[in-house]
């Protein structure tokens, strides 16, 4: 799994060979990766889902470790949540680097747009109830906030690929919140 991690963010999801793997495995068989998983895209999907969820966990860990007031503003909730999401993407840069290099493939491996459509429904649930406030009870007031953060993740963290010096800091998104808001 550890070289199959190494391959994606080495290589990309389109450009690993099962040889790739094989050979970062230390020569593990090629015929154990198809015993093991079914097949190279398998492996490299279980490995990107790994490396999603441990990002995942870590971003959950800190965001919970926020100590906000409870009379923080929602604008301020927002901040302070952005700004760990986008300090979590230096540590994450191989791991966006290959799920936008997954996304590039979505049209040709179903599995793995099964895979990204449960994280994605699982990211919006969780930053939307992180974001929406401790008494928002409506679970389709949390979607509606948690989709926009899923939108503004997958396009805040392209930027910070493409040029990182000018991508958008979490300071910078809530004051374009509150102006676009009047907030």
């Amino acid at each position: 799994m550890r070289a199959a991690r190494l391959c994606l963010y080495e290589k990309g999801y389109a450009r690993t060979t099962l040889r790739d793997i094989t050979k970062a495995a230390g020569g593990v068989s090629m015929a154990a990766v198809g015993y093991h998983f079914g097949s190279k895209e398998a492996l490299l999907d279980q490995a990107l889902a790994d490396a999603s969820a441990e990002w995942g966990r870590a971003l959950g860990q800190a965001l919970v470790g926020l100590e906000l007031s409870d009379d923080a503003t929602p604008l301020e909730r927002f901040e302070a949540i952005w700004d760990q999401i986008i300090g979590s993407f230096d540590e994450y840069r191989q791991l966006w680097s290959a799920t936008f290099d997954v996304i590039g493939q979505i049209d040709h491996q179903p599995k793995v747009r099964e895979y990204l459509a449960l994280g994605l429904g699982e990211a919006r649930d969780g930053i939307g109830r992180l974001l929406a406030g401790p008494d928002e009870t409506d679970a389709v007031v949390i979607n509606e906030i948690g989709a926009l953060h899923q939108a503004l993740l997958t396009g805040v963290m392209a930027q910070r690929l493409i040029d990182p010096d000018s991508a958008p800091t979490a300071s910078q998104l809530a004051r374009a919140l509150a102006r676009i808001t009047g907030a």
